[in-house]
């Protein structure tokens, strides 16, 4: 897990895992290792579905955190080659009736099996825009996502904007400047340790 979303943890965790490798066999062996894993994709998918703005604007944080690092595809859009491509995986949609969004079940409906053994051991991390819980969305992609065996890296975020009225419901949301202050962090931490193969 990355506690925090911290970038400086990230390199932290590279630099234990480098020097784990260098305790074994030097500073040559930690030079082939990197190039053994040099094949491996290096850039995050940000993979986002919005009804009223929330998610999209999540997603948006992110991707801007992740400086280049990452790729913003909406989920309507996402092929089974999109994923196959990425090192990494973060998944941000609203819940609706407690679940996920229509177009992101779709999007994991079209390219589940496809990908079914071909990505196994992948970073994921989640962001859920909910209007009251959100819980259940996030459970229902992790159970998802348990059959890719896709590993999570970062707990859950869950944005909470108390929309309990129809109006407020559907109305365009406005997020607050904390929650995609944390969406770009997590954005970061998750582009930097896909690029260094840290997950």
């Amino acid at each position: 897990m990355l506690p925090g979303y911290s970038i400086a943890i990230i390199n932290g965790s590279c630099a234990r895992r480098l020097s784990t490798i260098d305790k074994r066999g030097g500073e040559g062996s930690v030079r082939a290792h990197a190039a053994k894993e040099t094949y491996l994709p290096d850039q995050l998918a940000i993979i986002w579905h919005s009804r009223t703005g929330a998610a999209r604007a999540l997603a948006e944080a992110a991707h801007g955190g992740a400086d280049g690092a990452a790729r913003l595809i909406a989920a309507d859009q996402v092929t089974p080659a999109d994923l196959l491509a990425a090192g990494g995986y973060l998944f941000v949609c609203p819940e609706n009736l407690g679940a996920l969004s229509g177009p992101m079940k779709e999007m994991f409906d079209s390219c589940y099996y496809p990908l079914l053994g071909r990505i196994e051991g992948r970073a994921y991390a989640t962001v859920i825009a909910a209007g009251s819980a959100g819980q259940g969305a996030q459970a229902q992609l992790d159970r998802i996502v348990t059959g890719w065996r896709l590993k999570r890296v970062a707990d859950g975020v869950i944005v909470n904007l108390d929309a309990q009225t129809p109006e407020a419901i559907l109305a365009a949301k406005v997020v607050p400047a904390a929650a995609l202050e944390q969406a770009a962090q997590l954005g970061a931490a998750l582009a930097e340790g896909v690029a260094l193969g840290v997950f």
